[in-house]
């Protein structure tokens, strides 16, 4: 996934929150590795499809805050992230819930600072 070049993940604002849906292609070249014959998605690309969905025009990821993987994403899976905002200082943290149709899938805390940050 290189975000400068394309991002699969389309945003929608829904009252008061903010979700976004993706299917997760079967051709990612990550499943040939993880794991063969049983291919799941790496919880790293999870987290990397909430930034991509959740990250504000000038904003960067600065910390992924906490992450936790409640069951497997598998090939062709639609995931349907829900995120909430809040803002402390001059940061901006975001609390989301990646889900499947079989149900949660992760809970991710990141944040972001300003791309002109230090």
């Amino acid at each position: 996934m290189t975000p400068d070049v394309a991002s699969p993940v389309v945003a929608v604002p829904v009252a008061g929150e903010t979700r976004a849906s993706v299917t997760v292609d079967p051709a990612e070249t990550v499943f040939a590795g993880h794991y063969p014959g049983q291919p799941i998605l790496p919880g790293v690309c999870v987290v990397e499809y909430v930034r991509l969905a959740t990250a504000p025009p000038g904003w960067r990821l600065a910390d992924i805050e906490s992450s936790r993987f409640l069951q497997p994403v598998l090939p062709a899976d639609r995931l349907t992230i829900e995120w909430t905002w809040s803002d402390e200082g001059p940061d901006r943290r975001c609390s989301a819930t990646v889900s499947t149709e079989r149900g949660v899938t992760a809970r991710v805390r990141i944040r972001f600072v300003r791309e002109d940050a230090t």
